[in-house]
C-alpha cells in the first residue's frame, strides 16, 4: 500500500491533542452553519510541519481573506458552489503563500470533464460525497467512480471515512484509480461530538494507514 497524507477536520475542542498525532493537515470549519464552526479567538500554536486549513462554503472573499490572515492558515478549502472566477479573484486576495483546495461532491452522476478548468487555479481537488450538507454528511461514496476520473491533479479522499474503511483503503490505495490520491481526510467518524475527536481511534487510524 503506497504513502498517502492525512487531514483531519473539523477541528474545534481538542487541538493540541490530536496534533499530538502528527497529521499532516487540521481542518477548521469557518462556516457558520456548520455545527464544527470554529469561533475560537485562535488556533493554539501547532507544530510547523502541520498544515492549517481553513474550510468556506461560498464565502465572502473579504472575510476569507480576513481569516486566512488572522488564523494564519496553509490551505483554503473552498466546500461550495465557487466557479473559477471566483477562485481566480481569491488567488488575487490572499498571499502566494497561502494553497487552494477545491471539494467537489461526488455521485454516479458526476462529470470528471468539468473539472479540467479548475486544474490551473488550485493545488488539490477533494472528494467528498454529495449529500445534504456541504460536508460531513458521515457517509462514504462509490470510490469505483474515481475510474472515471481523467485528470492528472493530485487529489484529497473524503467522506465516511473511518476504521471500518482501511481494508478498502488499503484496497484502493494499491489500484490504478488512486495513482493521483495525495492524502485522505477524515472527520465525523472519528467524533465523540461535532469538533471532538476521538484521539485513540483515530491514533489506531493513522498507526495502520500508515505503518
Amino acid at each position: 500500500m503506497r504513502q498517502v497524507e492525512v487531514k483531519i477536520c473539523g477541528m474545534r475542542n481538542n487541538v493540541q491533542q490530536v496534533a499530538a498525532l502528527k497529521p499532516d493537515y487540521l481542518g477548521f470549519v469557518f462556516w457558520e452553519s456548520s455545527s464544527r464552526f470554529y469561533d475560537l479567538p485562535f488556533i493554539a500554536e501547532l507544530d510547523h510541519n502541520i498544515k492549517k486549513v481553513g474550510v468556506f462554503v461560498d464565502a465572502n472573499l473579504d472575510f476569507i481573506y480576513q481569516t486566512a490572515l488572522n488564523y494564519e492558515l496553509d490551505y483554503l478549502q473552498l466546500h461550495g458552489r465557487e466557479s473559477t472566477d471566483y477562485l481566480i479573484a481569491l488567488q488575487a486576495r490572499i498571499p502566494k503563500r497561502v494553497g487552494l483546495i477545491k471539494a467537489f461532491a461526488l455521485d454516479q452522476e458526476f462529470d470528471f470533464e468539468g473539472l479540467k478548468a479548475y486544474e490551473s487555479l488550485c493545488d488539490y481537488f477533494l472528494f467528498d460525497t454529495k449529500g445534504k450538507l456541504p460536508g460531513g454528511n458521515g457517509t462514504q461514496f462509490d470510490w469505483s467512480i474515481l475510474r472515471s476520473y481523467s485528470c492528472k491533479h493530485p487529489f484529497f479522499l473524503s467522506g465516511g471515512i473511518g476504521m471500518s474503511s482501511l481494508n478498502a483503503l488499503e484496497e484502493f490505495l494499491d489500484s490504478a484509480q488512486s495513482k493521483y490520491c495525495s492524502a485522505i481526510d477524515v472527520n465525523s467518524k472519528f467524533e465523540e461530538e461535532p469538533g471532538t475527536k476521538n484521539t485513540t481511534q483515530l491514533k489506531q487510524f493513522i498507526e495502520q494507514l500508515i505503518p
